[in-house]
């Protein structure tokens, strides 16, 4: 099946989907290796991984699409590419969504931000009017139903500006548009995510950020209210950047850091250096005996 067959399979299933966000390929590579059956390029953290900067609408479509290439290369499970804003118009996301579609992803998401976007748990977000807003679902679900093997994702920011109100209308009309996956960004308490969940059809997604304003619940609570995808944006880059500094403060002091190390076999293996060298035996020519 095409990663875009696997997320549909998954989707239909009676069990909500837990999903870790990456930034890179390696980090894909774990959330695969320790049994996750989909992920999410996260915006917020593949911008901090790339080019070491906020989500603030800072990197082109070019380094995005270039990120969702080297992730989707580096693992078997699906893989959910953030599109942002599509880049432009209709006609700029119709070209976003065939581009991530080629580069692998099972599922595009699109949001009715005003661009440059902004992290959707930081201030100073707005969204477009409801005729581009809808316009670039639109063209989203074109490209699709055009034979772009992929999901579309479609996301409003409504809440922060308008109202839960708004947002959910926004998003009953992504849904009538062909949206495969709901997401409105940002409810602020348990009430909200349930108005949420009862007032739309089809698969709708949480966001669990870490210290964000929506409450962190429980992945049973999250499936009791009715969401289908859990999304997990900030965990692997907050834990990887403690972890790193933790170890510098640590190296700059002169102390022993053991402690914060992996063991080098299985650093080697999660990388991936035992299995390249075991495939290699069967070249001569790339054998390695020292």
């Amino acid at each position: 099946m095409t990663p875009a067959d696997t997320l549909r399979a998954m989707l239909a299933r009676d069990e909500l989907i837990t999903m870790p966000c990456c930034f890179d390929a390696l980090s894909a590579k774990l959330i695969e290796q320790e049994g996750f059956g989909l992920t999410f390029m996260s915006g917020f953290s593949t911008a901090a991984a790339r080019i070491g900067a906020p989500d603030l609408g800072l990197m082109s479509y070019g380094e995005v699409l270039d990120q969702a290439r080297n992730i989707t290369d580096a693992v078997s499970i699906p893989v959910i590419g953030d599109g942002d804003t599509g880049y432009g118009n209709a006609m700029n996301v119709k070209r976003t969504v065939r581009g991530f579609a080629k580069a692998g992803c099972a599922a595009i998401m699109i949001e009715d931000q005003v661009a440059p976007k902004r992290c959707g748990h930081t201030k100073g977000k707005e969204v477009v009017g409801r005729d581009e807003a809808f316009d670039r679902i639109r063209a989203a679900v074109d490209a699709r139903d055009a034979g772009a093997d992929i999901l579309i994702l479609a996301r409003t920011d409504a809440r922060h500006e308008y109202g839960l109100s708004e947002a959910i209308d926004r998003a009953a009309k992504f849904a009538e548009l062909g949206a495969d996956i709901l997401f409105v960004e940002a409810p602020k308490s348990v009430d909200e995510m349930r108005t949420i969940c009862d007032a739309l059809p089809g698969a709708k997604m949480a966001n669990i950020l870490e210290g964000g304003e929506t409450p962190d619940l429980s992945p049973a609570e999250l499936q009791e209210i009715g969401f289908k995808i859990a999304a997990y944006p900030l965990s692997l880059m907050a834990a990887a950047m403690k972890a790193m500094v933790d170890t510098l403060q640590l190296l700059k002091a002169g102390s022993p850091r053991d402690q914060m190390l992996m063991k080098w076999p299985e650093l080697r293996q999660r990388i991936g250096f035992d299995a390249y060298y075991e495939q290699s035996e069967r070249y001569a020519s790339s054998r390695r005996d020292k």
